[in-house]
């Protein structure tokens, strides 16, 4: 087939498709100059076990990721089914994300959410251009864990699911 055969797919259909694979929510954070910076994000893949990399993928010129590429570290804190509310304030318009929440700093100077089920410190490793959104490759540095549910993202909404355990 010759590229000149191929005709664009319909946006909407394909964010409605891509709408029905149910993901895990994460915000993504970092500091720079003392001022934290963070967003949600539902694009996260394990990319490597040796080395541990991950790779998340911010919107192209977002201040988030700026913000990561300037500091070359960044943390995902991986929420949890009580943290919805937390979610949404990290999407759309910057405010006031981090007022009122018990943030805590990781020994490398990275914001981290509480009541989280993961935390991922993680090193910049490279910075990929993808469409409208950059492919973020980081090592991880340090990984945190505790029990409970994840909360998740299903057709353009979060929440959680009852999920079986393997015998």
């Amino acid at each position: 087939m010759r590229e000149s055969d191929l005709c664009p797919v319909d946006v909407a259909l394909f964010r409605s498709a891509m709408s029905l694979f149910i993901t895990g929510v994460t915000i993504v954070t970092t500091e720079v100059n003392g001022a934290f910076q963070g967003m949600t994000v539902n694009s996260l893949t394990s990319v490597s076990l040796d080395p541990c990399l991950l790779l998340i993928c911010p919107r192209r010129g977002s201040p988030t990721g700026k913000a990561i590429q300037q500091r070359k570290a960044f943390a995902v804190n991986l929420l949890a089914t009580e943290q919805a509310d937390i979610s949404d304030r990290f999407v759309g318009p910057l405010g006031e994300r981090f007022t009122g929440l018990d943030t805590r700093i990781d020994q490398f100077g990275l914001p981290l959410l509480p009541q989280s089920l993961a935390h991922f410190s993680c090193s910049l490793r490279a910075v990929y251009p993808g469409g409208d959104h950059n492919i973020v490759l980081g090592e991880v540095i340090a990984c945190e864990v505790r029990e409970g549910e994840p909360l998740l993202f299903y057709r353009g909404g979060v929440g959680r699911h009852r999920l079986q355990e393997r015998a």
